[in-house]
């Protein structure tokens, strides 16, 4: 299963760093989320994008994790040759990651 499937996310950027967050829909799946979203599953996901540290805060009052990437924009907003130098496609990137927990997530709603 996609973690797109159970979870939102949301990015930002200062200089050479994203901040990239990511969401349960369901409170139930918070569990999950914290045992299964690993860095080294987002370090295997975004590969050579990311450079330097990521390093993964948990945020469990609103059921979230934050994962805070260095090294990750080529430079920065100012100085990147990336089509996207803000990283926000980062966002879309991270709800690929396979998450192997189907029996446990409770589907969203609506």
């Amino acid at each position: 299963m996609k973690l797109r499937e159970f979870a939102y996310s949301r990015s930002g950027d200062k200089g050479d760093i994203v901040n990239l967050c990511v969401f349960v829909y369901d409170d139930d799946n918070w569990d999950v989320l914290r045992r299964e979203l690993t860095v080294e599953k987002v370090r295997d996901k975004f590969g050579s994008l990311v450079k330097g540290e990521i390093t993964r805060y948990e945020l469990p009052g609103t059921k979230g994790l934050n994962f805070v990437m260095t090294e990750a924009l080529g430079g920065g907003v100012s100085m990147s040759l990336r089509t996207d130098p803000h990283g926000k496609s980062y966002q879309s990137l991270i709800l690929e990651i396979d998450i192997d927990a189907d029996e446990e997530i409770k589907p969203r709603l609506g």
